[in-house]
């Protein structure tokens, strides 16, 4: 596909055209990813674990070879070109960021290895500084390990009390319970915008509009969200967001972290070293303004600067149009897959992005899993990082199956054909 130049995407925050891809777009998108080509097993590649990381475009890789080859020079460093190049590609992705987010400011954007970092950053220094004994935290039952343990972690060390907002059979959050839990006692709120387990697209904003009504902060894992939907801060009106690169068609190493100016200046640092300082001697240091005082020592600059490159590559195509189309995926394979009596979905909330758990009986999921890949299928079998859920299902883990906007309808089937593979052999 080749590639508009977006020198300008302030114009439109997040893309207002609401169709979703074609199926022959979806093909064309699909031959810009190099590894989708290959075979495995002697079967053509069907990659459906997009929830885990998505692959790459070719222009990623180049941006990426090229950085290497021709511009490689450490930021914010030198007076040289390399340096100073570097330094303005570097300072872009920023920009990017803030752009396809909506955030109120390029500042707000700080690089992280990626969203488990972008956690802990915050329960390190807002929650060290904020949460005192006694108080609450509120999370969901269906978070993600990395929004789960930090704050677990944070309230044993503070004699705080972890809330959790139990999900119904649907694999929705209990709102009532919510509503229940939502005290002035809560002090933090850290809720997924999609569950990496379930698809579940949680109602976020009522969820921030509830929490806000009693000034308690939020923070949003947008892991699962980032990549399949146009996401506006400023209309959330959430305290953080966060996101990895390599689930963005970005590489990895690299994440970012969206936080409120006024919450990022009363935060301490939360590593330090160089390019984090204002000035340093030996009797005292102070420290840069945000977002370079939680950026501290030589950054990820080939993967931030790639990952301008990405985001670059999904506005072009839309996010909002991205989703639409992953949506439909989502529709024809929960339809195809329930022909299959054997099979049992795992979260079946009306709104769900692009994410189809589900068990076979008599098949344990890493069966599932290992048949599969004979059939070229590549999909996640386990507890996808997110084990209480697997708890109140009463299960050790799940198949998933998740969607990108280069799969097909072909890919779908694909996948029906070698479940029913599996079927025959268990049963």
């Amino acid at each position: 596909m080749a590639q508009p130049v977006l020198d300008d995407i302030s114009s439109s925050p997040v893309q207002s055209v609401v169709s979703p891809l074609t199926d022959a777009e979806a093909l064309r998108l699909r031959a810009d990813f190099p590894v989708l080509r290959q075979q495995v097993h002697g079967k053509p590649l069907v990659y459906l674990d997009n929830a885990a990381t998505t692959q790459k475009p070719q222009v990623v890789i180049d941006r990426i070879t090229n950085y290497y080859a021709h511009e490689n020079g450490t930021v914010r460093r030198g007076v040289y070109k390399l340096s100073e190049q570097s330094t303005r590609d570097f300072d872009a992705t920023r920009v990017k960021v803030a752009k396809m987010l909506n955030a109120a400011s390029p500042s707000e954007i700080i690089f992280t290895r990626g969203t488990t970092e972008a956690i802990n950053l915050v329960a390190a220094t807002y929650g060290r500084t904020f949460i005192q004994a006694g108080d609450e935290i509120l999370i969901s039952g269906m978070e993600h390990h990395a929004n789960l343990v930090p704050w677990q972690q944070l309230c044993l060390e503070k004699g705080a009390t972890l809330q959790v907002v139990p999900i119904t059979d649907a694999g929705e959050l209990d709102m009532a319970e919510l509503d229940r839990l939502l005290t002035s006692k809560v002090k933090f709120v850290a809720i997924g915008h999609v569950s990496n387990a379930l698809g579940t697209v949680n109602p976020i904003k009522t969820i921030i509009e509830k929490a806000h009504a009693l000034n308690i902060p939020v923070l949003v894992d947008g892991a699962q969200s980032a990549p399949h939907m146009a996401v506006d801060l400023q209309a959330l009106d959430c305290d953080f967001f966060a996101f990895s690169g390599h689930k963005l068609y970005g590489p990895t190493g690299v994440g970012v972290l969206y936080g409120k100016m006024k919450h990022l200046e009363a935060m301490p640092p939360y590593q330090f070293g160089g390019d984090m300082i204002h000035s340093v001697s030996f009797e005292k240091t102070t420290f840069a303004k945000p977002p370079a005082k939680f950026e501290a020592g030589t950054p990820a600059i080939a993967e931030v600067i790639a990952l301008g490159t990405a985001v670059d590559y999904l506005t072009a195509i839309g996010l909002d149009r991205i989703g639409a189309y992953e949506n439909e995926l989502l529709a024809y394979a929960t339809a195809r897959m329930l022909e299959i009596p054997e099979v049992r979905l795992i979260g079946t909330a009306p709104e769900k992005a692009g994410i189809l758990s589900f068990v076979l009986q008599g098949a344990h999921p890493h069966d599932i899993g290992t048949i599969l890949d004979r059939e070229g299928i590549a999909l996640r079998a386990g507890h996808h990082c997110a084990q209480p859920i697997m708890q109140r299902f009463g299960l050790p883990a799940t198949a998933r199956a998740s969607f990108s906007f280069y799969n097909t309808r072909d890919d779908i089937d694909a996948l029906v054909q070698a479940v029913k593979v599996v079927v025959k052999l268990f049963n």
